[in-house]
C-alpha cells in the first residue's frame, strides 16, 4: 500500500474559460455542461448588473433555474458577511460574480466559505483578480489577500468589457507588466530564504507580462483583438497563482508600493496604474531593464511618474519607504536593501518617477 506524502502542493484551476465577443449568451450552455441545476445567486454592482448581470439572470431563468440577485459595493468583510447571510437564506448551488475585481472577490470568498462553486463574469479588466483563487478584502487594517477558491468557470465577453472606461484597460496592463518584478522577488525569496518557487507558475506570469510588452501597439481603444489579448494575459496570471498556491508569481514589492501609496494618500489612481509605476523602481533596484517597462507603459498611455498618478513627489517617496513594512513576512528586494528615505528618493529620481 502506497502512503501519501506528508507534504503536498494543491492546485485548483477553472474547468472552463470562454473568451470572445457576444459569448455572454452562452451562459446556459456552460451551466448545462457543468451540471449546475440548483438555485443561483448573482453578486454584482449597480452598473455591472445593468451591463451584464440582468442578462445573466434572464438567461438562467430561461433554463428553469431560480435566480436571486444581490448588489454589493465593495469587497469588505461586511459585504462578504452580507453575501454569506443571503447564501444561508436562499441556499444557492452556485454563485455568479458579475463585475470588476471587487465584486468577483466578494463572490469568490463568500462562496468558498459556504463551500459552493462560483462563476466569474468580468465586466472590467483593471487587474488579475478575475481568475485568481485569492480575494483582496478590506477591513483588516492592512491590505489582505485571502485564499478562497478559483472560479469553476470564467465567461468573459469582450463586447461587454468594451463598455468600460479605457483607463481600466490601462490599469490592467500595468498590473500584468508588474509581474516582471514580482517574479524576481519570488525567486529572490527562494534563493535567500528557501521559499517555495514554482518554475511553471513563474514562467506563466512572465509570459503574460511579455505578451503585453511585445503587443503594446495592439492594445488600443476600439481594438477588440488587443482587449482580448489583455484578457487572456490576466486569466493566465490568475492561473499562475492557482498553480503556485499563492499570489507570489504576481505580487511583489511593486504591489507593496501600491498598497503603501493608498495608506499615504488618496491619489485617485488605480491599483494596476500604481503597480506599473512601482515596477519601474523595483526593476531599477534589481539592475533590470526598467527603461523597457517605462517605455511599454508610456506606449500604453499608462502613468509612469508620481504626478501622472496624481501624487506629490514627497508622498511617492514616503510610499516607497513604507512599502517594505506592508507585508514583512513576504521577502522582496525592499527587505533585502532596507532603503532609507534618501535611498528611496534617489531611486525615484533616477527612474524619473519624481523630479
Amino acid at each position: 500500500m502506497t502512503s501519501l506524502p506528508t507534504t503536498y502542493h494543491y492546485m485548483q484551476l477553472p474547468r472552463e474559460v470562454i473568451v470572445g465577443k457576444g459569448i455572454l449568451n452562452r451562459v446556459p450552455e456552460v451551466v448545462k455542461r457543468l451540471g449546475l441545476k440548483g438555485p443561483a445567486l448573482i453578486i454584482a454592482g449597480q452598473k455591472s448588473c445593468e451591463i451584464a448581470g440582468n442578462t445573466v439572470r434572464d438567461l438562467l431563468v430561461q433554463t428553469g433555474i431560480t435566480v436571486d440577485t444581490l448588489l454589493v459595493h465593495t469587497a469588505s468583510i461586511r459585504d462578504v458577511l452580507i453575501i454569506e447571510e443571503r447564501i444561508a437564506e436562499f441556499k444557492p448551488q452556485v454563485l455568479f460574480g458579475v463585475g470588476g475585481g471587487t465584486k468577483i472577490d466578494a463572490a469568490k470568498l463568500s462562496s468558498a466559505h459556504q463551500q459552493i462553486p462560483f462563476v466569474s463574469i468580468p465586466t472590467t479588466l483593471s487587474h488579475d483578480g478575475i481568475a485568481s483563487p485569492l480575494a483582496s478584502i478590506k477591513g483588516f487594517g492592512k491590505p489582505y489577500s485571502a485564499m478562497s477558491q478559483a472560479p469553476l468557470a470564467i465567461i468573459a465577453d469582450t463586447e461587454v468589457i468594451s463598455q468600460e472606461p479605457w483607463r481600466f484597460v490601462k490599469s490592467g496592463c500595468g498590473d500584468v507588466i508588474s509581474k516582471f518584478t514580482a517574479v524576481k522577488d519570488w525567486h529572490l525569496a527562494h534563493i535567500e530564504r528557501k521559499e517555495y518557487y514554482g518554475e511553471y507558475a513563474a514562467s506563466l506570469a512572465l509570459m503574460s507580462a511579455t505578451l503585453i510588452e511585445e503587443n503594446a501597439d495592439r492594445i488600443q481603444q476600439g481594438n477588440e483583438e488587443g482587449t482580448q489579448l489583455l484578457l487572456e494575459a490576466l486569466i493566465s496570471c490568475g492561473v499562475a497563482m492557482s498553480i503556485a498556491g499563492s499570489s507570489r508569481p504576481c505580487s511583489g514589492s511593486e504591489h507593496m508600493f501600491s498598497h503603501a501609496l493608498n495608506e499615504v494618500c488618496a491619489s485617485g489612481s488605480m491599483h494596476g496604474e500604481q503597480c506599473g509605476v512601482g515596477s519601474i523602481m523595483m526593476a531599477y533596484l534589481y539592475g533590470a531593464d526598467w527603461k523597457r517597462i517605462q517605455a511599454t507603459l508610456k506606449q500604453l498611455g499608462a502613468p509612469t511618474t508620481a504626478s501622472e498618478l496624481g501624487v506629490s513627489d514627497e508622498n511617492a517617496v514616503k510610499a516607497m519607504v513604507l512599502a517594505a513594512t506592508i507585508r514583512p513576512e513576504r521577502y522582496t528586494i525592499l527587505q533585502k536593501l532596507k532603503l532609507d528615505n534618501e535611498g528611496c528618493k534617489r531611486v525615484a529620481r533616477a527612474t524619473g518617477i519624481i523630479n
